[in-house]
C-alpha cells in the first residue's frame, strides 16, 4: 500500500532514525526531513549487487546551491527533471520558482522521503521516477530543464551523467549541474562535448556551514 501525506511522514519517522534540517536557499527556507546518517543506511547487498551507496540519504552543499540558484533565476516555468534527487530539496526549489517538475532516483526510499518532504513543505506531493540513467525507458519523454547535484563523484559517472543529459534534454533545453569539484567535473566536460553539448559554467559560490568549505560551481549544459 503507497502512504501519502501525514501517514507517509509517521511511517519514515517510525522507519528511520531521522532528523529535520532548515535549509536557507536564497530568500526561501525549505525543512527537510532525512535519515540521520546515510552510514546506518549501508547495505553490503546493495554494494554486491551494483556498488549501490545510500548517498540519497546525505544533504549535500551543491543542493542547497543549487537550490538557491534555480530560486533566484527569472526563468519561464518549465518542464524539469531533477536526476538523483536525493531528499528532495533542489526539486522542492524548483516548484517553488514555478517549474513543473518530475523529481528522480535510484532509490525508491529517496522517492519517499521526497514526497513527504514536498507534502511538508508545499502541500502537495511532487511526482516521482525510480531512474536508473543505465537503463533509462523508452516512454521518459524529454524536460526543457535539467537540474542534478553532485552526481560526479566517481570518474565512471562522467559519460553516464552527459549521455543521461542528452538523452533526456529537449533540443532548446538547458542542463543545471552543480559541482563542488568532484574527480569527474573535467571528464564530464569533455564527455559533453563528444555528444554535442557545450558546458559554460553559470555561477561559482562558496558554501561554509561548519567546518564544510567548498566552492560549488553551477554549469549550464546546452545542445551546440
Amino acid at each position: 500500500m503507497t502512504l501519502h501525506g501525514d501517514a507517509l511522514v509517521r511511517d519514515l519517522e517510525r522507519r528511520f532514525v531521522v532528523v529535520n534540517d532548515d535549509v536557507r536557499c536564497g530568500r526561501q527556507e525549505i525543512n527537510i526531513l532525512r535519515p540521520r546518517s546515510a552510514d546506518d543506511l549501508i547495505s553490503e547487498a546493495d554494494f554486491e549487487r551494483d556498488e549501490r551507496l545510500p548517498y540519497w540519504a546525505e544533504l549535500w552543499p551543491s543542493s542547497t546551491v543549487l537550490g538557491a540558484y534555480v530560486l533566484e533565476t527569472t526563468l519561464e516555468p518549465r518542464r524539469t527533471i531533477e536526476l538523483g534527487c536525493g531528499v528532495g530539496l533542489v526539486s522542492i526549489a524548483a516548484a517553488l520558482a514555478g517549474h513543473r517538475i518530475l523529481a528522480t532516483d535510484y532509490y525508491e526510499e529517496a522517492l519517499n522521503f521526497v514526497r513527504a518532504n514536498s507534502y511538508r513543505n508545499l502541500g502537495h506531493e511532487l511526482d516521482t521516477k525510480a531512474l536508473d540513467w543505465r537503463a533509462i525507458p523508452r516512454t521518459m519523454g524529454r524536460f526543457d530543464l535539467v537540474l542534478a547535484s553532485d552526481v560526479l563523484y566517481e570518474s565512471r559517472y562522467a559519460m553516464l551523467v552527459a549521455e543521461t543529459i542528452d538523452r533526456v534534454l529537449t533540443p532548446g533545453g538547458e542542463a543545471l549541474v552543480a559541482d563542488p569539484g568532484r574527480v569527474a567535473a573535467e571528464e564530464f566536460i569533455d564527455a559533453c562535448a563528444t555528444l554535442g553539448l557545450r558546458v559554460v559554467p553559470r555561477a561559482t559560490r562558496p558554501y561554509l556551514a561548519g567546518k564544510v568549505r567548498q566552492t560549488i560551481t553551477v554549469y549550464g549544459i546546452v545542445r551546440v
